[in-house]
């Protein structure tokens, strides 16, 4: 059971008679925007690693000071 073509355009006419062809004008744009910016940093996003990535391997191998004092603290 659907919506017409009909029912859809008598929505638009409403829409546009409540907000006005400037404010959609800007709206949309609005939105064209935020949806590009979202889609340049998804691809920002899996084209660097991870901060924590980096940490891990840059302290990979090192001992960490709590864990000298607790094998200090244990013998």
């Amino acid at each position: 059971m659907g919506i017409s073509i009909w029912q859809l355009l008598i929505i638009l006419l409403i829409v546009l008679l409540l907000f006005g062809a400037k404010r959609l004008r800007n709206l949309g744009g609005d939105l064209g925007s935020a949806v590009k910016s979202f889609r340049e940093s998804v691809k920002d996003a899996g084209d660097a690693p991870a901060d924590g990535e980096e940490k891990l391997k840059h302290d990979e191998g090192q001992v960490i000071d709590g864990e000298v004092t607790r094998e200090k603290d244990k013998a």
